[in-house]
């Protein structure tokens, strides 16, 4: 890629990268965007920053947002608003917990392209499954987005939702040591303040995975997508999100196999219901070495030697 309306740098530059606690400012990779490229997820932009009276004119960085067209077998099935970033992944885990697929094997390419109002991303289905993709479209007459998007009525709310098996239980402190981690790792954020991400946290404190998108949903699905096409059994994990936890992020960590979802913010409590019934670990408020449990405790606990010993 190539510079195209200039690289932050001097006072500009700064205002990202205070106090050493940035390391993306300094990728060559973040300091440069082709903006004609649809598939860039970063512009800089002219701005006027205004402290104290003063007026500093210079450049900042914002995250794109573009179109995204999803297709299956030539038929268009929705259109997302999301970085353009990582769409194969987002493409995959948006199959998987949607329902469209019921494993990656089903999908058998996925193509990105560009159109002048945005991006396509063509999913190429097994003949079975994209007969079944094409019954349940004849049934609904909206598409569907995330959650409840596509659903024409009130009727079709109670859809069929996976119930999660995962018996992996985790170390509380390694939980809070991966919601840091997280924070610290999201290049995006950090030089625009705009995106959301989603992580997933293995057994052994091992944090993969990672992807950011403006749209917390889109952060979530893009993680499923990642370790569905690496093979990597999301029962294995948990699922880790910079967002709330609402209905459909519950939903889709119980479709992507997790047995536990961890979220900086708050649950709704649709949330905590659909968390108690489809038997996942959902967790709460998950900063600052603590967090607040509000359904399936029995997944976490503490290692013998923290304060009160073991759970």
């Amino acid at each position: 890629m190539s510079p195209q309306h200039g690289v932050l740098a001097g006072p500009d530059r700064a205002d990202h990268c205070q106090a050493g606690d940035r390391p993306a400012c300094d990728s060559p990779a973040a300091a440069m965007v082709e903006v004609a490229d649809l598939t860039v997820p970063l512009v800089s932009v002219g701005v006027q920053r205004w402290r104290a009276g003063a007026i500093d004119e210079g450049l900042d960085w914002v995250c794109e947002e573009r179109p995204v067209s999803l297709e299956y077998n030539g038929i268009a099935h929705a259109v997302m608003m999301a970085t353009p970033q990582a769409l194969e992944d987002f493409a995959v885990g948006f199959s998987l917990s949607e329902g469209i697929v019921a494993a990656a094997a089903e999908i058998l390419e996925v193509e990105v392209g560009a159109q002048s109002r945005g991006l396509v991303v063509a999913v190429r289905l097994t003949a079975r499954r994209a007969a079944v993709l094409k019954e349940r479209r004849r049934t609904l007459a909206g598409r569907t987005g995330c959650g409840l998007c596509g659903v024409e009525s009130l009727a079709h709310f109670d859809r069929a939702q996976a119930s999660t098996s995962a018996r992996q239980r985790f170390d509380a402190a390694r939980l809070s040591a991966a919601m840091v981690q997280m924070a610290r790792a999201q290049p995006l954020r950090e030089l625009t303040g705009a995106t959301h991400a989603a992580a997933w946290l293995a057994a052994d404190g091992t944090l993969a995975a990672l992807r950011e998108d403006v749209g917390r949903h889109n952060a979530l699905d893009k993680t499923i997508g990642a370790l569905a096409r690496a093979g990597v059994d999301a029962a294995g994990g948990a699922l880790l999100v910079t967002s709330r936890a609402s209905y459909e992020m519950v939903q889709k960590a119980a479709a992507a196999g997790a047995g536990l979802l961890a979220a900086v913010s708050a649950p709704t409590a649709l949330a905590i219901r659909t968390a108690q019934e489809l038997g996942l670990t959902l967790v709460g408020f998950a900063r600052d070495g603590r967090h607040v449990v509000y359904a399936h405790a029995w997944r976490l606990h503490r290692a013998a030697n923290a304060r009160g010993g073991a759970a």
